[in-house]
């Protein structure tokens, strides 16, 4: 357990420090101002800022406002004190692990906008894409703390699936 725990904080102290730096740093620079494009075709990128009242992607944002803070606030930190139970509790594997402490952290980085912000909106400010002849195509806006959701879920999903095939194959 205390392999875990260290874990845990090894992941979940710099990922929130970074991500709520570079929220700070986005309301400094980039809220009110336009979007700042970085593109190096057919690569792309914009720093633009945007508050996310929703989840992913903006669902659930035309929920009344006391809904969706119940489901995003209150939801997602009884989810996330459940994944540190089990993060904590059960025996894992190195890549389950490091998969559940990125979406803890990314989790926490983005439950602290929405404890913190008006309407519990998150900051948001990072765009990529890919330019294909004349046709973009572009990510949703999104932070550091949703890179790091992203990440633990392709890594616990890349685990599961390298856990059935070790069981297909014994």
């Amino acid at each position: 357990m205390r392999t875990r725990l260290l874990l845990l904080l090894a992941v979940l102290v710099p990922c929130v420090a970074c991500d709520q730096a570079t929220k700070t740093l986005a309301l400094t620079h980039l809220k009110g101002a336009p979007a700042l494009a970085l593109d190096a075709p057919p690569l792309l990128a914009r720093l633009v800022y945007a508050e996310n009242p929703g989840a992913f992607l903006g669902m659930g944002r035309s929920l009344p406002e006391g809904v969706r803070v119940a489901l995003l606030a209150v939801g997602v930190a009884l989810m996330l004190a459940v994944m540190i139970g089990v993060l904590l509790r059960r025996e894992l594997a190195r890549a389950p692990a490091l998969g559940m402490a990125l979406l803890v952290a990314g989790g926490v980085g983005n439950l602290v906008d929405r404890v913190v912000r008006p309407g519990g909106r998150v900051v948001d400010f990072a765009q990529l894409g890919v330019q294909l002849g004349p046709l973009e195509l572009r990510t949703g806006v999104f932070n550091v703390a949703d890179l790091a959701i992203v990440a633990g879920a392709l890594l616990l999903a890349w685990a599961a699936l390298r856990h059935r095939q070790r069981q297909r194959h014994s």
